[in-house]
């Protein structure tokens, strides 16, 4: 019913910055056990999800019956985050956002370094489990927030265009308690042209 995305890169495409044992273990292992698991909670439930994207269900998580809610909260955020997170990494990345998006961060944020100094700080000090995000409304004002475990801010109307994943198993092969450091190296792989056009889709 639902799937993860298919990568654009090989596993050891992200290096040096990320490891290929790392992007092997956090995609193949790790976010095909959340498909596993969203798949196996909704069945018996697929006249509720028939043909809703995941975005859709997790944006009106709350209309879900109260037995499979927070089940698709924790296994489909587990989908939708990771399948983010890897679809704007890229060993090709554009460095620096352009257009509009490059307007409206300006705007308001200062500057492209002002954001990015932002997200990071968040991505940092997020305790535990969880994920720093750049995210739009619907009138694609800009927004930093981070959250815990799958958490989204689907459900409050925000879209994110752009997630740091700081879950352990993101970076503990290559950087173990140095968290700080793999935030401030994954900005090498961030591909800028895919978070534009997700800002302006």
């Amino acid at each position: 019913m639902y799937d993860k995305i298919e990568l654009g890169y090989k596993f050891n495409e992200l290096e040096p910055y990320i490891d290929a044992k790392t992007v092997e273990i956090h995609y193949g292992k790790h976010l095909q056990t959340y498909v596993n698991n969203l798949n196996n909670l909704l069945q018996g439930y697929e006249d509720i999800v028939n043909g809703k994207s995941l975005e859709e269900l997790l944006k009106n998580v709350s209309e879900l019956p109260e037995e499979i809610r927070q089940g698709v909260i924790n296994q489909g955020g587990g989908v939708y985050n990771h399948n983010l997170y890897f679809s704007i990494l890229s060993p090709k990345a554009l460095l620096v956002p352009e257009g509009k998006l490059l307007e409206k961060i300006n705007q308001t944020f200062g500057s492209v370094d002002n954001l990015k100094d932002e997200l990071s700080k968040k991505a940092i000090a997020q305790f535990g489990s969880g994920y720093a995000s750049l995210l739009m409304d619907r009138n694609k004002n800009l927004f930093v927030k981070s959250t815990s475990n799958q958490d989204t801010n689907l459900q409050d109307g925000l879209v994110p265009i752009l997630t740091i994943d700081v879950w352990e198993h993101a970076y503990y092969l290559k950087y173990q308690n140095l968290r700080a450091e793999y935030v401030n190296n994954i900005w090498n792989i961030i591909d800028w042209e895919k978070v534009s056009n997700l800002y302006n889709s």
